[in-house]
């Protein structure tokens, strides 16, 4: 990677806008989007929900569970491509074409080739995220969100609440993990892949973040739609950024910043916990997942003295509606509320008894990792409806898989960073001061400062290239509107930003998603369209006391601001 003043540039402009492509080109920024949301005021604000009350007297995974209901509440997934706007893959090549080429790019970013195993390329990736729409060359941009910025979809049409995509939702995750449910960083990782972004937490057998739920180890296991979900991404896909508080590892570049302990401790937690031993509840869940092996199984009951057959199908069709589950001790209370006349007093033809499968594992002690087990569990599948050898195998996958995580053996690791040195007994002043006070030690809390948005700690030249070069929404919106008309549709607009703190302004898309901004960030925005409407003129924008004034040619328009910045022109 390129170093020195371009570099820095692009990384502190990048940290503004946080886009999928600049969160693959410079991975410190997952972390710092973290830092960013654990010094905003908001996520300290969720420890006074009534909610949340009594939280420091409960255990850690009951703290999670609390957590995760509020975000439940209070988020919904969105990966509207709109939202953002669009760019194209010759424009962002070209832009990091110092950085990186095109077909490095391509093993691990979906915008640019990237199809994941045979799973994506079944589905075909471009419809299933609904770019197909767009024609081949186009993108959309997929921008990371604060915490502000989630909160603030409540104000678009259609939104009852905030909203957030799989990256906004992990980094919200992980800064809510350690400010309301008081878990340690060091016990929190981020885990990237091409085209999902999730969270391990460290405790008890483990937590995955899936978007807006969370997946215990049984859970991972029990063979439901909502588990198939949250296995699609490691089952199919590599490891591209593991992020922790220690540092990064990226599957492409060759230097590393995780501390090498933590990423082998993190490692060997996220391998115990994508590996189970097969018992009879599992060889159920596995017949669950795969549904159409249901039909080459039966189930058998005795009721009345005698014993009764029915088809796996059936019978797995019957939890749908009830609270009970053949694969636990709930079994007979869920035959039992079938029709009786489904139940059958002979067995039926070419189909495997499961109970007897059952008493297989259970008596022999499958070891799937062990040949000799594996050829026994082979003989057991005496069916035409089926193949073994494929049976078995998938059976294999689903107890068992196996991450492809970066492989720190082909990395150097890169010294010098200053540990973030933050505790669950910090409050937020101390937790701001103290990143303050590192940064220029620690790339990552450096860089929190930029995405956090503040211009009275940063300077205003990343902030207002992200906003000329990368906000398309605004642009696109007022491209038939002269300065006047678009003076006046920002200045009907209420005068609110969605970020709180004096010194943070939302970038011009964010003001036009959300139909609201501080007298300056408007300012922001209208002279970002007079730049476009006027390249060859000087725009300035002039801040002095409460009032920001933008300057175009022979044009003046005045917004109040109130967010305290020092007397200055852009």
């Amino acid at each position: 990677m390129k170093e020195g003043t371009s570099r820095e540039l692009e990384l502190r402009s990048s940290a503004v806008t946080l886009s999928d492509m600049e969160m693959f080109i410079f991975p410190e920024l997952m972390y710092s989007l973290v830092l960013a949301n654990i010094m905003s005021p908001r996520i300290w604000k969720w420890r006074d929900d009534p909610w949340f009350d009594g939280l420091e007297r409960m255990k850690p995974y009951r703290r999670i569970t609390r957590l995760k209901q509020y975000i439940m509440d209070h988020y919904v997934f969105n990966l509207d491509l709109d939202t953002w706007g669009l760019t194209t893959k010759e424009r962002e090549l070209a832009r990091f074409q110092e950085f990186i080429d095109e077909s490095t790019l391509a093993q691990s970013n979906a915008l640019f080739g990237y199809e994941g195993d045979k799973y994506y390329f079944d589905m075909d990736i471009r419809t299933h995220f609904g770019l197909d729409k767009y024609e081949g060359s186009i993108i959309p941009y997929w921008k990371t969100e604060t915490v502000e910025a989630m909160d603030a979809f409540c104000h678009k049409p259609d939104y009852d609440t905030g909203a957030g995509e799989c990256v906004s939702l992990a980094t919200l995750y992980a800064a809510a993990l350690f400010v309301v449910a008081r878990i340690p960083l060091r016990d929190i990782y981020l885990m990237a892949t091409p085209l999902h972004s999730q969270n391990l937490v460290d405790i008890a057998d483990g937590i995955l973040t899936n978007n807006r739920r969370l997946v215990t180890k049984n859970m991972w296991f029990n063979g439901t739609e909502l588990s198939a979900q949250a296995r699609r991404a490691l089952e199919n896909e590599r490891v591209t950024i593991v992020a922790h508080e220690s540092g990064y590892i990226h599957a492409v570049y060759d230097e590393t910043t995780i501390d090498a302990d933590a990423y082998d401790h993190f490692g060997e937690r996220l391998a115990g916990f994508l590996k189970t031993r097969l018992t009879p509840e599992i060889l159920g869940n596995f017949l669950r997942s795969v549904s159409s092996l249901q039909k080459c199984f039966q189930v058998s009951y005795t009721t009345h003295g005698h014993d009764h057959f029915i088809p796996a199908e059936r019978v797995f069709a019957y939890e749908h509606s009830s609270p009970y589950r053949i694969t636990d001790n709930t079994r007979d209370k869920l035959l039992a509320e079938i029709d009786s006349e489904e139940l059958q007093r002979d067995p039926l033809c070419g189909r495997i008894v499961l109970n007897d499968l059952e008493d297989f594992v259970k008596s022999n002690g499958i070891d799937l990792d062990n040949p000799e087990h594996l050829s026994q569990l082979n003989a057991q599948f005496e069916s035409g409806c089926l193949n073994r050898q494929q049976v078995v195998e998938g059976l294999v996958k689903f107890c068992h898989v196996r991450p492809r995580l970066p492989d720190a053996a082909t990395k150097h690791r890169a010294g010098g960073q200053e540990p973030l040195g933050l505790d669950n007994d910090m409050t937020r002043k101390e937790v701001c001061d103290r990143l303050e006070s590192i940064r220029k030690s620690n790339q990552m809390a450096d860089m929190a400062f930029y995405a956090y948005r503040d211009l009275s700690r940063t300077e205003p030249g990343p902030f207002l290239l992200a906003s000329v070069q990368r906000n398309p929404v605004s642009l696109a919106a007022t491209s038939d509107m002269d300065l006047d008309a678009i003076a006046a549709e920002l200045g009907g607009m209420p005068s609110e930003s969605i970020y709180d703190d004096a010194g943070r302004l939302a970038q011009p898309d964010e003001v036009w998603n959300f139909g609201r901004g501080d007298g300056l960030e408007k300012a922001v925005l209208l002279a970002s369209a007079a730049r476009r409407s006027m390249p060859d003129e000087t725009i300035t924008v002039e801040i002095s006391s409460n009032r920001a004034i933008v300057k175009a040619g022979s044009s003046e328009h005045s917004f109040e601001t109130n967010k305290g910045l020092a007397d200055q022109e852009w």
